[in-house]
């Protein structure tokens, strides 16, 4: 371990500049001419607010324009730059009820081409196009009804302007009202602002990659002369991912070694506690669940913070891991906080852990946001007295009105929902609290070191002995028919079933218009039996369809992706996913893991659409193929790319510009190994490598990690 965290007295000016270095880079996007109020507000739809921004706003594409000598020997559909002569211009004209839109008429004195335009200012384009004059043209070529045209070209200047138009041209992604001549003009304007930074990296990493500086590297990622310049594995491309990992990971490295060297609190458990219950559960821990157990708690002794992260697939067992060591700290004296993402979620874990706490007389709270002025108050109160041992509860537990009397462990369920800002503002309501974090979304091994650095994780592969594999089948929805058949079979041996309405992205309101119509048909079919939950209905009308479920008064449950985590019906054996092909592989398997947590067999069917897209195809056959998360997880950013880690946007997880997991792979391990290496030698980062890598964290806006140095 790394023991760096010192105060130490330093008088090189150079560590109090690099702000100042980059200052141009993080100047507002208004600081380019051209560039004011309302096109920055259209800039920030892109996510650029600073010059910086606009550097990271990567093309995706060229667009390759050429010259050609004549009218005739352009090639349609291209683009194309001419030198031409203006002929005349042809105003507006009604033809047969249709209206011609304005024209100008240009020639190379062999043949014409007509410059359309649909909404055209004519005394602008009279001064731009004067009769007579001659003058450079650019833009896609078209032969329409045996004519030569060009639809709005892209570019009209003089002849002196001809080199300008010819070449290779970035595309980026755009927002409503920006065009992309106007997207590449700022952009190019930006590198004028880039300032020429000092080199961090060693010149072993330099020469061992034959890589440009940074610099020259962003540069060329803007000018690219083929398409082969914006491959992921492009040399340019690699250089500047491998400086944004390198920053990722001295940041965790900074940020793990922060926190481990922190003054913990050691808890001791005399396992009084954990034993009643262990003895009174009707199954016994498998032996991954032990192997996490003791790992937990040796930390949890230790007199060292804890922070560790528990991976377990779906069903595995984590809450009752997580329960007894909620257990040991309640046994030491100290009171428990778990959060968890949504209501729903949290109602769960209360009516799991309610029956094991009544074993051992522990008391156990629950606050969410839609409790009653009354009630909250209550727990406030009681909170404070200590008169709660353990609380369950949302995103409400870290308002400021919580206090405890004396909190000594947190758990985080489903870790990854939860920004770090609010992660860090319940850690605040103890001192030196031990932080368990749980996720049931197994993630990649080539995401942990970028996500978490090297972390502690205790990892649930197995699931308990009684449980048997969930068989799962896929059907077009052409065969619905055959559904509702198998759905009454069903039903009349008494099954609990779920069925999942189809995923719109971007769309809540339509999500819930396609669960709703699902819900009326199926009512129809069967009558008193099928309820309906979704995000918008009230807490109470959710919990009381809820509990018809679990009592049995309903069989069948139509929901949205809100049962996704957290809800457990034990009885529940058959889940049918509508559209099946509109899910990313981890949510379907988030969504069949609410069945199959009981000793009957279980079904899972996911209903399609044809024709299948190849990704869409080979999500289904990965469904049907495993049941095993992890290997699930591994075949999802397989297929998703690097791009959108676990197919949701989350907030706790690390986004990445340059870097992709899948095609960096090799980057990331050597980063991890390089930033290790860095702080062995220069823990302070204040040699001369170290004061550039400051430059580095800051750039990539990692600077608040160079508070653990006491020295930024």
């Amino acid at each position: 371990m790394l023991g760096f965290l010192l105060t130490i007295k330093m008088s090189n000016p150079f560590l109090y500049q690099t702000s100042n270095l980059l200052s141009p880079l993080l100047s507002p996007v208004t600081a380019i001419e051209g560039v004011g109020p309302a096109i920055a507000r259209l800039l920030q739809n892109l996510g650029c607010t600073t010059i910086r921004d606009l550097l990271w706003h990567l093309p995706y594409e060229i667009q390759i324009r050429r010259f050609s000598p004549a009218i005739k020997l352009a090639c349609p559909n291209e683009l194309i730059t001419l030198q031409v002569r203006v002929v005349n211009h042809l105003p507006f004209l009604k033809k047969k009820g249709r209206l011609i839109p304005y024209r100008v008429v240009c020639s190379d004195n062999e043949d014409s081409i007509q410059l359309i335009f649909f909404t055209p200012n004519p005394n602008y384009l009279k001064k731009l196009l004067v009769v007579g004059s001659d003058v450079i043209i650019s833009g896609r070529f078209e032969v329409y009804n045996g004519h030569f045209q060009m639809t709005h070209p892209d570019h009209i200047g003089p002849l002196s302007t001809k080199n300008l138009w010819e070449g290779t041209e970035p595309i980026y992604s755009l927002t409503q009202g920006i065009h992309q001549k106007t997207l590449q003009k700022i952009i190019k304007s930006a590198f004028t602002k880039c300032p020429n930074l000092p080199e961090w990296l060693s010149s072993h990493i330099l020469k061992k990659y034959s890589w440009l500086s940074w610099k020259e590297a962003i540069q060329k990622i803007h000018t690219p002369f083929q398409l082969e310049d914006l491959n992921l594995n492009h040399p340019c491309r690699r250089r500047l991912a491998y400086d944004e990992i390198l920053s990722n990971q001295l940041s965790l490295i900074l940020t793990r070694f922060q926190a481990e060297i922190s003054q913990g609190r050691a808890l001791h458990g005399d396992r009084r506690l954990q034993q009643k219950v262990l003895k009174a559960l009707p199954f016994s821990l498998t032996q991954d669940q032990i192997k996490a157990l003791e790992e937990i708690q040796r930390d949890m002794t230790s007199s060292s913070r804890m922070v560790r992260l528990l991976q377990g697939d779906v069903g595995s067992g984590k809450t009752i891991v997580a329960f007894l060591c909620m257990l040991h700290a309640v046994e030491a004296g100290y009171q428990v906080a778990l959060l968890a993402p949504t209501e729903i979620l949290a109602r769960q874990h209360f009516r799991t852990m309610e029956e094991w706490a009544k074993l051992v007389n522990v008391r156990l709270g629950l606050l969410i946001g839609k409790d009653t002025s009354k009630r909250r108050q209550k727990i406030f109160h009681d909170l404070a007295e200590g008169t709660i041992d353990v609380i369950v509860g949302t995103h409400a537990l870290i308002q400021p009105e919580v206090e405890f009397k004396k909190l000594g462990f947190i758990v985080i369920d489903e870790q990854h929902r939860f920004g770090v800002e609010q992660r860090f503002k319940l850690s605040e309501k103890g001192e030196n609290i031990d932080i368990l974090s749980m996720t049931a979304t197994p993630i990649p091994r080539t995401l942990m070191l970028a996500t978490f650095g090297d972390l502690s994780s205790s990892y649930l592969y197995q699931k308990p002995a009684h449980r048997k594999d969930i068989i799962t089948k896929t059907l077009p929805l052409s065969r619905m028919e055959e559904v509702i058949i198998g759905l009454k079979r069903a039903l009349h041996k008494g099954d609990k079933i779920y069925w999942v309405c189809p995923l719109i992205e971007e769309s809540e309101s339509l999500d819930l218009a396609a669960a709703e119509d699902r819900f009326s048909t199926l009512q129809a079919l069967f009558p008193q039996q099928v309820g309906l939950i979704h995000g918008r209905l009230k807490s109470q009308e959710r919990e009381a369809t809820m509990q018809a479920f679990i009592e049995g008064s309903i069989k069948i449950l139509v929901a949205t992706t809100v049962i996704e985590v957290g809800v457990h019906v034990e009885d529940a054996s058959i889940i049918i996913i509508e559209h099946a092909e509109r899910f990313g592989l981890a949510q379907l398997h988030q969504l069949r893991g609410r069945i199959g947590r009981g000793s009957q067999e279980s079904y899972c069917l996911l209903l399609y659409n044809d024709p299948l897209n190849p990704i869409a195809k080979s999500r289904l056959n990965v469904m049907r193929s495993t049941t095993d998360g992890f290997k699930i997880a591994e075949e999802d950013l397989k297929l998703r790319g690097g791009g959108e880690i676990f197919g949701i946007k989350q907030s706790g997880m690390p986004s990445f510009t340059f870097f992709d997991p899948i095609a960096h792979q090799d980057l990331l391990i050597q980063a991890h190994e390089d930033a290790q290496a860095i702080l062995s030698r220069d823990p302070h980062l204040i040699g001369p490598q170290g004061q550039t890598l400051r430059i580095l964290l800051r750039l990539f806006e990692k600077g608040q990690t160079l508070t653990y140095l006491k020295s930024a």
